[in-house]
């Protein structure tokens, strides 16, 4: 943007519609413990872009981390930016870097749109491999863009690393990492909240902020409304191409400044307020970092295992409570509250203080009311006395709950079964099919059944019969036993039973010893009707022969015939008397034989 003609830009501002777009800064990341940040990086820029006449922007530069013999790198966070669509293959000390997340923003000067972008990479480990020494990062390329953007003088490169580190002769601190890109001059204001201030000493907030411009001072700093300045940054001039880390003022147009904000900051604190804001410049804001002295346990719960009987309303369950993104030990007798659905049903209690970054085991056993559904969501909430309260003042206040769902196994119902009755083949021996059964006795189709011959092995579960379409009962009654599994499971049973049908009369005979109708055979007779009693009679009624269950059948010959005992072919008539009580009356007929 043409800085020296702003004033009149801005009144012409009213007449040509300009619009802006980017990602609004917004938190990143949290990290707790005795944590400081620095910044280290470099402009692209030779020579500050709106007073000079030329293009300024290299694809090269350096810069150097002087880290402290005591400090160890936590993490380390880079950013590169630049005007146009984006350059986003890099090179740090010749490692080429590609982005893991990116930014872009755009702003409308009639009659063009022009672009900026700016990119994220994580390279804690090659800045912990590296250490301290020299950076170079190269092959960072608007050169497409820069006519455009010269035209507006707003051609720009750079790029920073913000580098968490640790030391154990800090105190116990809260680093807040917040990007995105966003333009100012709309103001930018950031809101701290769940904060418990307990020492305000070294408290510090930085930014990276690209496009200043050291002859505009419009803009200022702010932190719970109070305009704040350092050595490097006037109150009235924030963003002026400087570094607060090195002291240097030649960082063409882009900033990495640290503000010491501990005087603005109170013990007791538990929110505070940022802004920055520009009445005149043109800047993006990519990074903002706040460091407090905010001492507070943050505690976490996490359900696991969850163990349940059948046709039991306890469930056992572990459980793991947490104290790790926090800058306070958790004290014990922290309650933790469990909630089938919405109603509380158990306390526990911490047992131990967990300290900072550890975490504490646990497990109860919880007896579900019987108002509560088998199938229900428990839910865990850490530092609830059961009524949605807590004791403990934490850094984060939502994120104390864990859900998992639950399920409580009873016995399946079922649908009783009727008896089977099949003919008696003999001594009570019978064929039936019963593998309707296996879907007739369910109440649900995902219910598993298989039938035993005892109930032992139903209730074991083995043994089972596998033949239900043709099972062969070699004596009845029969009492079969159905499993009915759900992952508990149900038995119940029914009975093979049989009865005495009608027996079925051949009275073809011819006993010629060919083995075929050689005897009088009544089909379902014997070892059936036990009692039976089969007399033959020849035409003129005179009678030949009486039979039963214990004498073989009749082959044509007359018992204690006079004359020859060889019954002749002819016609013969029976009477058979069955003797049983289905079976009041004799069944009579006639039989053939032929010689």
């Amino acid at each position: 943007m043409l800085k020296k003609l702003l004033c009149l830009i801005f009144l012409l501002g009213i007449l040509l519609p300009t619009f802006t777009k980017g990602q609004d800064i917004s938190l990143f990341t949290q990290v707790n413990g005795r944590y400081d940040f620095t910044f280290v990086g470099n402009t692209m820029n030779i020579a500050e872009n709106n007073p000079t006449n030329f293009y300024v922007t290299n694809t090269s530069s350096s810069a150097t981390l002087n880290l402290g013999p005591s400090d160890t790198i936590i993490r380390a966070y880079l950013y590169w930016a630049g005007s146009g669509d984006g350059d986003f293959e890099v090179d740090l000390n010749g490692t080429t870097i590609t982005p893991d997340r990116t930014f872009s923003h755009s702003r409308f000067f009639n009659p063009n749109t022009f672009t900026y972008f700016s990119a994220f990479k994580d390279i804690t480990t090659l800045v912990q491999t590296t250490g301290n020494g020299t950076y170079t990062l190269s092959n960072l390329d608007i050169s497409p863009f820069e006519a455009l953007h010269y035209s507006r003088k707003t051609n720009f490169a750079g790029w920073a690393i913000l580098i968490v580190y640790e030391n154990p002769s800090l105190t116990l601190n809260q680093l807040n990492i917040y990007d995105g890109l966003q333009g100012v001059p709309d103001a930018l204001q950031i809101n701290l909240t769940n904060l418990y201030v307990l020492n305000n000493a070294n408290a510090k907030a930085g930014f990276i902020a690209w496009e200043g411009d050291s002859q505009l001072a419009t803009e200022n700093f702010t932190v719970n409304s109070t305009v704040i300045s350092n050595p490097f940054n006037p109150p009235n001039n924030v963003f002026n191409s400087t570094n607060s880390v090195t002291g240097s003022n030649q960082l063409y147009n882009m900033d990495l400044d640290i503000y010491e904000i501990d005087s603005y900051i109170s013990i007791g604190d538990t929110s505070a307020s940022i802004a920055l804001t520009s009445f005149q410049d043109f800047i993006m804001i990519n990074t903002v970092v706040t460091k407090l002295n905010s001492q507070l346990p943050d505690a976490t719960i996490v359900l696991e295992n969850p163990i349940s009987t059948c046709n039991s309303r306890e469930v056992t369950i572990d459980f793991t409570v947490s104290n790790l993104n926090s800058t306070e030990v958790l004290q014990a007798n922290t309650p933790i509250t469990f909630y089938a659905g919405t109603q509380a049903i158990a306390t526990a209690y911490t047992q131990n203080i967990i300290p900072i970054g550890g975490s504490e085991n646990g497990n109860i056993t919880l007896t579900i009311p019987s108002s509560v559904p088998l199938n229900f969501t428990l839910l865990a909430v850490v530092d609830d006395t059961g009524n949605g309260s807590g004791i403990v003042t934490e850094l984060v206040e939502n994120n104390n709950t864990f859900q998992i769902d639950i399920e409580l196994t009873v016995s399946p119902t079922f649908n009783n079964l009727n008896s089977i009755t099949n003919c008696n083949l003999g001594l009570t021996r019978g064929i039936f099919d019963f593998s309707s059964y296996s879907e007739l006795v369910k109440t649900d189709p995902s219910h598993i059944v298989s039938f035993h011959e005892s109930y032992n092995d139903a209730v074991q579960n083995i043994n089972p019969i596998t033949n239900t379409s043709n099972y062969e009962a070699l004596s009845t009654p029969k009492e079969i036993f159905v499993r009915i599994d759900n992952g508990c499971f149900s038995v119940t049973s029914f009975f093979l039973l049989t009865e005495n049908c009608p027996p079925t009369v051949y009275n073809a005979v011819s006993p010629n010893g060919d083995n075929s109708n050689d005897t009088f055979f009544i089909d379902g007779l014997r070892d059936i009707f036990m009692n039976f009693e089969l007399l033959i009679y020849n035409r003129w009624g005179k009678h030949l022969w009486t039979g039963n269950n214990n004498k073989p059948d009749w082959n044509g010959y007359v018992e204690d015939g006079v004359g020859s005992t060889l019954a002749p072919a002819g016609t013969y008539y029976y009477i058979l008397y069955l003797n049983d009580p289905n079976y009041s009356e004799p069944l009579t007929g006639y039989l053939y034989i032929n010689r």
